[in-house]
């Protein structure tokens, strides 16, 4: 078996080591030579390519999956726009023609409701963000392409995990939050995440698309309480942001999102049900007393 990732970070990583003790052959694409390093010494094979430079991916290795989850640094010379849809049209035109499975990480955002109503694979898209809008985007290029015919697109709810906890600092030093404290977060615990990505790729039909979340949105308000106590911090408190900060257009959109799908075809058993048990895990394992 031999795999390529495109975007081999935060959930790209836990996912090649789950291919790897599968006896895969994992290939990593990165643009950083001191990145490709890290990447070797976990007996990942970096290619060293760039997405936005459609010359660099002419000689891509031959691969039976291949997994798209490119993530957008905000300190890049790139809109969001040109490396989600750009990147993966150029992706697209160099990749081999054994590919047999296409995964593309899409994301929750491209639901635009706000009612706080439920949402599956089924539901209406209107992206209100730019990234969700990218991810849509994303998604209908994959779509008409011939790979489309080959592919998968997972839906990403919101991404957490160790070194990824927002509001962490704030809480703890008992400062506001520049949140509202109403609306619906949709999370995924990393580990379970690149479960659903290995097992997805075992046993998913293609073309197919799933929603990917532990099934348990939580008010805003809540999920900080409950992060506040595990931090023994103040409780929290709310400050409205800006009009046109990104936390405003984040809590313009608010729906719950269903993994009903997910679980009853994928055969994933999440670690962590719901943020409660993701969010506990991740605070212990932080204490010094769990440390060795």
């Amino acid at each position: 078996m031999r795999k390529l990732i495109f975007g081999c970070g935060y959930l790209g990583m836990p996912v090649a080591a789950g291919w790897a003790a599968e006896d895969a052959t994992i290939f990593a694409v990165t643009r950083d030579i001191e990145k490709s390093c890290k990447l070797r010494e976990r007996g990942i094979l970096p290619v060293i390519a760039d997405i936005m430079d459609p010359g660099t991916l002419k000689n891509l290795p031959e691969a039976d999956a291949v997994l798209f989850a490119v993530g957008h640094d905000r300190r890049s010379n790139r809109s969001i726009r040109q490396l989600y849809v750009d990147g993966l049209q150029h992706v697209l035109e160099h990749l081999p023609t054994g590919v047999k499975r296409l995964i593309y990480v899409s994301s929750t955002g491209v639901y635009g409701q706000s009612d706080g109503t439920w949402v599956d694979e089924q539901a209406e898209c209107e992206p209100i963000r730019e990234g969700g809008q990218a991810c849509r985007q994303a998604e209908l290029l994959l779509r008409s392409h011939p790979l489309g015919e080959r592919s998968l697109i997972l839906r990403m709810a919101g991404i957490y995990g160790p070194g990824r906890i927002p509001r962490r600092r704030e809480l703890k030093a008992g400062l506001p939050i520049e949140a509202p404290s109403e609306g619906y977060l949709n999370l995924i615990h990393v580990d379970d995440a690149a479960r659903v990505v290995i097992a997805a790729e075992k046993h998913a039909r293609v073309p197919d698309l799933y929603c990917v979340s532990d099934g348990h949105p939580v008010i805003r308000r809540e999920y900080f309480h409950e992060l506040a106590a595990l931090l023994d911090a103040p409780k929290p408190t709310f400050r409205t942001p800006p009009a046109d900060s990104p936390a405003a257009e984040r809590a313009g959109a608010s729906k719950r999102v269903s993994n009903r799908r997910m679980l009853a075809e994928l055969g994933v058993e999440l670690q962590y049900p719901s943020y409660r048990e993701g969010l506990a895990a991740i605070v212990q394992a932080s204490l010094p007393s769990s440390r060795k």
